[in-house]
């Protein structure tokens, strides 16, 4: 009867000594993720220098599903997300919204962010809420620098269609005013390759887009290309 006794003792101190260690770890990823994103926030590199050379979990989340790293690239902090893609973060983490850094890099023309992920093994198939490339919101908005940078790979899925039924080109048609940004980036897209008959899901041409928008130089590049 002792015996026993001792044996449910022991088996209730073990329970209590496992929940004990899974409550206080807990409590430490807890303090990890305030801390480190707290850090971010406030854009203090010297701590996050630290936090880093302390071995913590570089993939650890917030409320949002954002991982340190996505949350250094939404604010555009270059020298942030330099020191955690460095220390081996993950630049195809998505978060709740399926942004990753390399994907939001790319949308909003953080060009330094988007090199620094393209280095460190950015996944042309991993895509964003709408199913597109980190190219295709970067032609819509005009960052002709990223889409220089994406485009330099040629091995980019450059006539990649997103949920919408839009290519890169689709959109630099469709989404803007043809401004000479677009003009620009329409040529990039020629010269990279890009098939300029591929049309929507509606069966609409990127020339024929061009043309009900009346895009003249656009007009020009595409009948150039072979469009029709």
């Amino acid at each position: 009867m002792m015996k026993q006794y001792k044996l449910q003792l022991t088996v209730l101190l073990c329970l209590c000594g496992i929940a004990f260690s899974a409550c206080a770890q807990e409590k430490h990823m807890e303090k990890e993720k305030i801390t480190v994103f707290k850090i971010i926030t406030s854009n203090d590199v010297s701590a996050l220098k630290h936090w880093i050379a302390e071995r913590n979990n570089l993939e650890i989340r917030n409320d949002k599903g954002e991982t340190p790293l996505i949350t250094a690239t939404y604010a555009n902090h270059i020298e942030m997300a330099k020191l955690l893609i460095e220390a081996g973060a993950d630049v195809n983490a998505q978060d709740k919204l399926l942004n990753s850094s390399f994907l939001y890099a790319g949308a909003s023309g953080y060009l330094e962010i988007l090199k620094l992920g393209l280095k460190a093994g950015a996944d042309y198939k991993v895509f964003n809420r709408y199913y597109g490339t980190a190219l295709i919101p970067a032609c819509e908005k005009g960052h002709t620098a990223v889409v220089a940078e994406l485009l330099k790979d040629k091995s980019f899925p450059v006539d990649h269609v997103n949920k919408l039924g839009w290519t890169a080109l689709l959109e630099a048609i469709i989404l803007t005013n043809g401004n000479s940004k677009q003009v620009e980036i329409v040529a990039m897209l020629i010269r990279a390759g890009c098939n300029v008959n591929l049309a929507d899901h509606e069966g609409v041409t990127p020339l024929s887009h061009a043309k009900n928008k009346n895009f003249k130089a656009i007009i020009a590049l595409l009948e150039k290309a072979g469009a029709h």
